[in-house]
């Protein structure tokens, strides 16, 4: 059995000591903040400040990979999950009738929940796990190494005490020492691949009140303008996330920030105008968020590891922009395949790093070219997409199987290519099309002058 060292106390870091745990290894979680979710869910989710973790406020979605990992390594977890208040939403649920069924399509499984539910969720049954001890207020301050072509990580130093690991798992966040302290041990650089991004996210929490109703409907949960997108994040115990995205570039977005002239905007997107429509309470400021990056660390490059004994996992290997909400589903797939494997990793980390490259390294490279081209359309208020791949989104709605494909590519289970390049997919997209010979693409949000209109100069 593997002794491990986790550094950082996040989502990442409490699956993959989980995972470990159970498995029978011995793992010691190191976390710089003292405070852990406990029970009050509001409490620690609207008051508390975090600094180094800016999207935890930010809404969510838990895409099918969560749910498959916790249902597989940790049921305990998934249910107290759900006993907390999370709720499981299938893609064909806004059909009403599912279709029959095909293999696969019990993973389209979206859990709509608040960030701070899951963490609470995993640290209970963290800190029950009699093979993981948890050091809550605990920094890191450098790693421990032995000499060698390449050096080996042999643990981590915090305060005076030098703890010794077999393993090193950085799961300390996108804000990662670890990167820079490998370079001051003459260690060959992590290979980073970072890519600005200029788009924001504005956000504003609320609560559906106790004597209305639980939702506006069959309403899409998405609208869109030409330099704008708003969208609606249900969520856990009646609360659900009102949207907005737009260019960092915008020179509305600082107004935004007035709830007053947020909720104005939001008003003008069918999606958001309905749920707004049901009277909710506001429960938190306008919420902002940007200077965001999408980012690959490898601890690898040509000529291998860069260093033995360590590995990265969650945000410190990839950070994503959180459009498609990978993050978590990324995570927590990369703990569970370092749980499984952790011998050979110890034994010789190159296993783990051509499995990251082959089986995330995808998702990642996805992101930056949907980032690219989005930021250059929001900057630009640039017109929808070509006739064919807005029949895509639109047809989705309408037919099953283009909405499976849809959510299978949402969900992390296909490549787009996959998904979208079938016989099936291209029969039933140009059957739709033929049904509907006027469909030209189209925003169903305001327009710029209306949008000007509602923002102070």
């Amino acid at each position: 059995m593997a002794r491990v060292a986790v550094v950082g106390g996040g989502i990442s870091g409490l699956g993959t000591a989980l995972m470990l745990g159970r498995r029978g290894h011995t793992v010691t979680l190191f976390e710089q903040d003292a405070r852990q979710a406990g029970e009050d869910l509001d409490r620690d989710f609207f008051h508390w400040d975090r600094p180094r973790v800016p999207q935890a406020i930010q809404p969510h979605s838990l895409l099918a990979p969560v749910r498959t990992v916790l249902r597989t390594e940790a049921p305990d977890v998934y249910t107290d999950l759900l006993s907390r208040g999370a709720r499981e939403y299938h893609e064909f649920d806004w059909f009403g009738e599912h279709p029959p069924h095909r293999p696969g399509d019990e993973d389209l499984v979206t859990l709509r929940t608040r960030r701070i539910v899951l963490e609470a969720a995993l640290a209970a049954t963290v800190r029950r796990e009699r093979t993981v001890e948890v050091r809550r207020g605990c920094r890191v301050q450098a790693l421990t190494f032995q000499k060698g072509r390449p050096a080996r990580v042999t643990g981590v130093q915090v305060g005076a005490e030098m703890h010794q690991a077999d393993l090193v798992v950085d799961a300390s966040g996108r804000r990662s020492p670890v990167p820079a302290w490998l370079i001051a041990a003459g260690c060959r650089p992590p290979v980073v691949d970072s890519h600005r991004i200029g788009i924001g996210y504005l956000c504003r929490w609320y609560r559906l009140r106790a004597d209305g109703p639980r939702g506006p409907g069959r309403v899409k949960t998405g609208s869109a303008a030409p330099f704008a997108l708003a969208g609606v994040f249900p969520s856990d115990n009646d609360t659900f996330a009102v949207s907005l995205v737009l260019s960092t570039g915008d020179p509305t977005r600082g107004a935004l920030t007035d709830p007053a002239v947020f909720e104005a905007v939001a008003r003008r997107f069918p999606a958001t105008a309905a749920w707004l429509d049901l009277a909710p309470e506001p429960h938190s400021a306008v919420l902002a968020m940007a200077g965001l990056d999408n980012r690959w660390t490898a601890l690898a490059d040509d000529d291998g590891p860069v260093v033995t004994g360590l590995v990265n996992a969650g945000d410190s290997l990839i950070h994503t922009n959180p459009t498609f909400g990978h993050g978590v589903a990324l995570g927590l797939r990369a703990a569970q395949h370092l749980a499984t494997h952790v011998d050979q990793i110890t034994a010789d980390p190159m296993g783990y790093h051509t499995w990251t490259a082959q089986a995330l390294r995808p998702w990642f490279d996805a992101q930056v070219t949907a980032d690219r081209a989005d930021e250059q359309r929001l900057a630009e208020g640039s017109p929808p997409e070509d006739r064919r791949a807005a029949a895509i989104a639109a047809c989705a709605f309408d037919d099953p199987v283009v909405m499976r494909a849809r959510a299978q590519v949402r969900h992390l289970l296909r490549p787009a290519s996959d998904a979208y390049g079938t016989d099936e997919m291209d029969r039933h997209v140009t059957a739709w099309l033929a049904a509907h010979p006027d469909f030209t693409p189209k925003h169903d949000g305001p327009t710029r002058d209306q949008w000007d209109a509602l923002v102070p100069g």
